[in-house]
């Protein structure tokens, strides 16, 4: 038994790393500057070689300064909110949690409107609210659940519920008061989720903690198994589960946060994703969390590259994620529901 998953995670990994590389080739080929294969190759061969061809300016440009960033961005945001989904759905024991249910999003998304309309060009310090209130928001959650050694998850998403409300409103009120000329309108596109705009900064500051998050969750994919078997047997076995909990927490806090920092409030993502690769690889989290990861670079990818060619004027992200997300998951929770 023991065998066959082994083969079906590694099925999976090579499939979906093949796929990736794939969906990037094409990621970069497709667009409103159409290219070839032979063109990318030529540009890829001259960049590493040090030489330029100034017949190919243009070309160059595209590809290094427009669609390679904003790939590297788009996958790494995919990766980072389908791992921290797959991780706190695991850690909890629900396959409901992820980290825009538990308030995490809406945080860092009031954390970064209000960056907006406190600071103007790309500041350093607007980088920092988010991250602080992404981590406030999952303290204040667990506030509201009254974590006194074991916290019930229905408690937990509830409590997920009202501070998600809570700045949401808040988000509602910088944009109320934001300048109607300049501000409001920034604010309300960035939080309908888009990698538009991107640059090698805005990889530079998703990357350092996105990376730091990811491997953190990696390394501690096999005691999120431990956790299933409930608190006591995870002392025997010498884990502290709370400790663990909350570690996964942060970490997922931390990914969650740097993403929403680049990329504005892009759902469904930490919620579709894991669902899917756990009808592929099982409910072991050694092989879930690392095939989450390239699932969710693998769609974010897609998405992307369908949301800047689908129309003339490009397509938030977030719109696109939850027209696909949402009847996805419900035919998933339906035929799950119906197996039963």
């Amino acid at each position: 038994m023991e065998t066959v998953l082994k083969k079906k995670y590694l099925t999976a990994i090579i499939i979906l790393s093949i796929l990736l590389i794939l969906v990037i080739i094409g990621s970069l080929i497709i667009g409103r500057y159409e290219m070839n294969f032979a063109e990318i190759w030529n540009a890829l061969s001259n960049r590493l070689n040090g030489t330029q061809d100034d017949t190919r300016k243009m070309i160059d440009h595209i590809l290094f300064n427009v669609r390679l960033p904003r790939i590297l961005l788009a996958g790494l945001v995919g990766a980072g909110l389908s791992i921290s989904g797959a991780a706190l759905q695991g850690t909890f024991q629900n396959p409901l949690v992820s980290p825009d249910l538990l308030g995490v999003c809406a945080g860092a998304g009031f954390g970064s409107a209000l960056g907006i309309l406190l600071l103007s060009g790309s500041s350093m310090l607007m980088s920092l609210f988010p991250f602080a209130f992404g981590l406030s928001s999952i303290l204040l959650v667990f506030f509201l659940a009254g974590t006194k050694g074991h916290t019930e998850t229905l408690s937990l998403v509830l409590s997920g519920i009202v501070v998600s409300s809570i700045f949401n409103a808040l988000t509602s009120l910088v944009k109320y008061v934001a300048d109607t000329g300049d501000k409001l309108p920034a604010i309300t596109f960035w939080l309908m989720g888009s990698f538009s705009n991107t640059t090698y900064a805005h990889i530079k500051i998703e990357s350092i903690p996105a990376l730091i998050g990811i491997i953190g969750l990696l390394a501690l994919r096999w005691k999120i198994n431990i956790l299933s078997l409930g608190d006591e047997d995870a002392y025997t076995m010498g884990i502290n589960p709370q400790r663990t909990r909350w570690l996964i927490i942060l970490f997922s806090t931390l990914v969650t946060a740097a993403c929403v920092t680049v990329s504005g409030i892009i759902g469904w993502i930490g919620l579709v994703i894991p669902h899917i690769c756990r009808k592929l690889v099982g409910v072991n989290h050694s092989a879930l969390l690392p095939v989450s990861c390239l699932m969710g670079a693998v769609f974010m990818i897609l998405v992307d590259t369908i949301a800047r060619n689908l129309t003339t004027a490009e397509i938030p992200i977030g719109i696109l994620t939850a027209l696909i997300g949402a009847p996805f998951f419900a035919v998933i929770y339906r035929h799950t529901k119906g197996g039963k």
